[in-house]
This record gives structure tokens, C-alpha cells and sequence, in this order.
């Protein structure tokens, strides 16, 4: 079969590793150009939204950006809604929330980006049930995959095997025309292609050290003097604590807490509240206060930044294409992986059904790669000012200082500065591309203007109703 993944030449079968969001996404693609598609998962599946092994962040802060919810609706038509219809809450950006950056507060402007905010574990449930309802879309659980089939030319199928207490079981063969590592952080790729004789991808790697803890409140009780949602403190170079506090659904709110390599947040239950005093303002401690806790602390500490860079040119096999986290993923604090891996999917369906284009192996790894560059942008760019960060992506030149000078004047302005701020969201949530905050009209304000007052206190109500 010749590097080609189109429909001109009918796959016959996909294997998706991994039935994380990236892997359902890419199966739900892929029915479209394949005759069937297996899904691979190390877990087995749930019957109810429940947060699972397979997925160590499920019990955290998750959120779904702008950009992710209509790379969603894109690919499961009414997903949004059904998720908002379970209760998923909406959360509009500035308007809805009490946030700390750079030394200042926000003003609480009306929204120009709205976030979904509901559990990690809702969304999958909600995702699988849809995707999983394609009879051309078939599962199997609790069964790893340990290795791939074929040669450094092409691979044909992956090897399998059975999880579970007992005897060791031996691995069996998966045939497949394509196969498609989404197994996340974690992925085991680069050993399996050096196996059949491949070279694996190069990687790019920049850590902070940054660890977190979260934990379920019911919330603060009405009438607390003030109508945000919810509380958001970020970290900088010189204060590198962070807190969100954000509503999921029925009254309840996750709270996480974040600090760098030697103060990270701790998981029991007296130290976590008492870790909130290290952040620049008491409001998150005083939230605590007031709410009341309906989990034990979980930590989180695997966050690094990692990019592995298939889209280069290597020995590497044809039918063969890593997306989701297991091609890139960011600090889970900047709240991208999940919006990366919609938009993945919508790169891979855009792809393979371009009639300009052979989509060849290559070709199609390159658009996945596409779709989560601004992401990398961001994340690394943000964490290469942080204190301590370490790896071969952490170094600067001068256009990253340049930049980095020019940024610096934009988010001095994010605060007081609705066009500005504006835009500089837009980007945030990958709803606009990076040259955004390089219109003229931005980099007037960020290189000319004054930098505006912001509120002198957290705002509780929003700027209509200032007092």
C-alpha cells in the first residue's frame, strides 16, 4: 500500500491507541476514510462520567476553550449543548471572574471569550458515548499496546496485550493500515519505532518544575459580596504561586493550587489551605474559609512541556502519525490540551479529505503539528521566564527576548485596556493567530500609550456595577 491516507485508496483499518478525547476525536475521523477503526484503550471504560487511572489529571481543573468548543461542534454537531444541558457551566472571560496578573487585577469588562468549566471525566463520557455509537468504531479495554508491527518502511498493525491480575499474557498482533498513537504524556512511541528498525522523533522538552493540588468545595454560600464565578490568580516570574477557583457543576467548584519545584502545594488536607496564604492576596484563603470541602487533595507534578518533532524528516515508517499529547503537550496549567486535541482532529479530518493534496504520512503529521504550534508558542514562551525552568527548548535568543520585551508592554496594558486585552485573550484561548497582537492598532497601545490604571482592589462586581 503506497504512503497514502486518503480515500482515493480506501483504508481498511485504523488502530487509534488510547480512548483519551484525543484518540475518540481521532477515531470519529478516521470512520470517515477507513472501513473500521479499533480503539486501543489500557483502562476499561466507565459506564458513568468517572475519573479514571488511564487519565492521572481527571480530577483536576479542566478548561475548554473557545477555539476547542467549535472544533467540537465541528466534528460531533450539538456536543457543546448537550455538555452545557448536563450542566456544564459557562464562564465568560473577563466578566465572570476576579483575576490577578502581573501585579494587577482585571477590570471585569464584558466577556470576549467564554470557557467551559465542567469536569474532565462529564466531557469524556459525553464524547465517548457519541463517538462509540459509530458501528464502524469498535473498542478494546484493558489491553496495552507494547509494541508496533512492520518495518522502518511502514507499519502494519501493533502488538497487544492484556491487562489484568495474574498470569503475564503474551502479546498478540493487530493488523492495521494506519495506526495512530494518541496514549498521551506517556507515550512509549519512540521505543517501539526504534524496535522495527525507525528512527524516533526528536523532542523538545522545558519544565518549570510546577506542581499542583486540587480539591472539590461546594461553594462559597450566596450573599459572600461579590457575583464572580469564580477566582483566578496567575503566576509570574516574581510570584510563582497560582489558584483557580472555578465552578464545575451543582454547586461545586474545583480548586487548585500551584507552585514551582521545592514549594510544591501539598495533599493533605490542613496544608492545602494553609499553602493559599502564599498567594499575593488573601481572597482565595477567605473563599476557603467559607466553602466547604468534599474531596481529599490530589496532586498533580508531570508537568512539562514536551514536543516531539515527527514532522521533521527521519527514518520513520509510513502509516504511522502521533497527536494529542503524545505528539505535544503543554503545562496543564495554561488549560490548552484539550482544545489542542479538537483542533488535531479538525486538522487530521482537513487533511485527509483535501483534494489538492496526497495525504501522505507526512503531510498529515505535519498539519497535527500545525494545529498545536501556537499552543507550544505560549506555553513554552510563558515558562521560559519562569524561575528554575530547565530543558533543551529552554533556552532564549534574540528574537525570543525581543518578543518577550514586546509581550511584556502588551500585558502591562491587558489589565486596563479593553482592546488589548481584547485581543491578548483572543490569542490565549487559539481563537486568533499570534500576528493578532501585532496589528497596528495593538502595538499603537502596547509601544505608545500609557499603561492604564487597573482597579486597585480584587473587583467583586462587575465594572457595570462598580460602586
Amino acid at each position: 500500500m503506497a504512503d497514502r491516507l486518503g480515500t482515493a485508496e480506501r483504508t481498511r483499518h485504523a488502530v487509534v491507541i488510547g480512548g483519551s478525547i484525543a484518540g475518540l476525536l481521532t477515531a470519529r475521523v478516521l470512520a470517515e476514510h477507513a472501513e473500521r477503526v479499533t480503539v486501543v484503550e489500557r483502562d476499561r471504560f466507565p459506564e458513568e462520567p468517572e475519573a479514571r487511572a488511564g487519565v492521572p489529571q481527571g480530577r483536576h481543573t479542566h478548561v475548554l476553550l473557545e477555539s476547542g468548543q467549535r472544533a467540537l461542534d465541528e466534528l460531533l454537531p450539538g456536543v457543546i449543548g448537550e455538555l452545557r444541558a448536563q450542566g456544564a457551566p459557562r464562564v465568560g472571560m473577563p466578566e465572570d471572574m476576579v483575576q490577578w496578573q502581573d501585579g494587577r487585577w482585571l477590570h471585569r469588562s464584558p466577556a470576549t471569550v467564554y470557557l467551559v468549566t465542567g469536569w474532565r471525566p462529564r466531557l469524556e463520557h459525553v464524547l465517548r458515548r457519541r463517538v462509540l455509537a459509530d458501528p464502524r468504531i469498535a473498542t478494546v479495554e484493558s489491553t496495552e499496546a507494547v509494541g508496533l508491527l512492520g518495518d522502518a518502511a511502514r507499519v502494519r498493525g501493533v502488538l497487544l496485550r492484556e491487562r489484568g491480575a495474574g498470569r503475564v499474557r503474551e502479546p498478540r498482533a493487530l493488523e492495521a493500515d494506519l495506526v495512530v498513537d494518541a496514549s498521551g504524556r506517556g507515550s512509549r512511541a519512540p521505543e517501539w519505532l526504534s524496535a522495527i528498525g525507525a528512527e524516533p522523533a526528536g523532542e523538545e522538552t522545558l519544565d518549570t518544575g510546577l506542581a499542583y493540588a486540587t480539591r472539590v468545595y461546594r461553594g462559597a454560600p450566596a450573599g459572600t459580596g461579590t457575583d464572580a464565578l469564580g477566582h483566578y490568580t496567575v503566576a509570574n516570574p516574581q510570584q510563582t504561586y497560582a489558584a483557580t477557583v472555578l465552578p464545575v457543576e451543582e454547586g461545586r467548584h474545583l480548586v487548585t493550587l500551584s507552585g514551582l519545584r521545592g514549594d510544591e502545594p501539598p495533599t493533605e488536607e490542613a496544608g492545602f489551605e494553609a499553602y493559599a496564604a502564599k498567594l499575593p492576596h488573601p481572597l482565595v484563603s477567605e473563599w476557603l474559609a467559607k466553602a466547604e470541602p468534599e474531596s481529599p487533595v490530589h496532586g498533580f507534578r508531570a508537568t512539562a512541556n514536551v514536543r516531539r518533532r515527527y514532522d521533521r524528516p527521519g527514518r520513520r515508517p509510513a502509516g504511522f502519525l502521533a497527536t494529542g499529547d503524545a505528539l505535544c503537550t503543554f503545562n496543564p496549567i495554561y488549560g490548552q490540551g484539550m482544545a489542542v486535541a479538537a483542533l488535531c482532529a479538525v486538522a487530521l479530518r482537513d487533511a485527509l479529505a483535501d483534494p489538492r493534496r496526497t495525504p501522505t504520512t507526512r503531510r498529515v503529521q505535519r498539519a497535527l503539528f500545525g494545529a498545536s504550534r501556537q499552543a507550544w508558542d505560549i506555553s513554552a514562551g510563558a515558562d521560559r521566564r519562569m524561575p528554575g525552568a530547565v530543558g533543551n527548548a529552554a533556552r532564549t535568543g534574540p528574537a525570543d527576548r525581543a518578543a518577550g520585551w514586546y509581550l511584556e508592554r502588551v500585558q502591562e496594558r491587558y489589565a486596563g485596556d479593553p482592546e488589548v486585552g481584547a485581543a491578548f485573550r483572543s490569542v490565549l484561548t487559539l481563537n486568533e493567530p499570534l500576528r493578532a497582537l501585532f496589528a497596528p492598532r495593538i502595538m499603537r497601545a502596547a509601544l505608545l500609550r500609557p499603561v492604564p490604571p487597573a482597579p486597585a482592589g480584587p473587583p467583586l462586581w462587575r465594572t457595570e456595577r462598580t460602586r
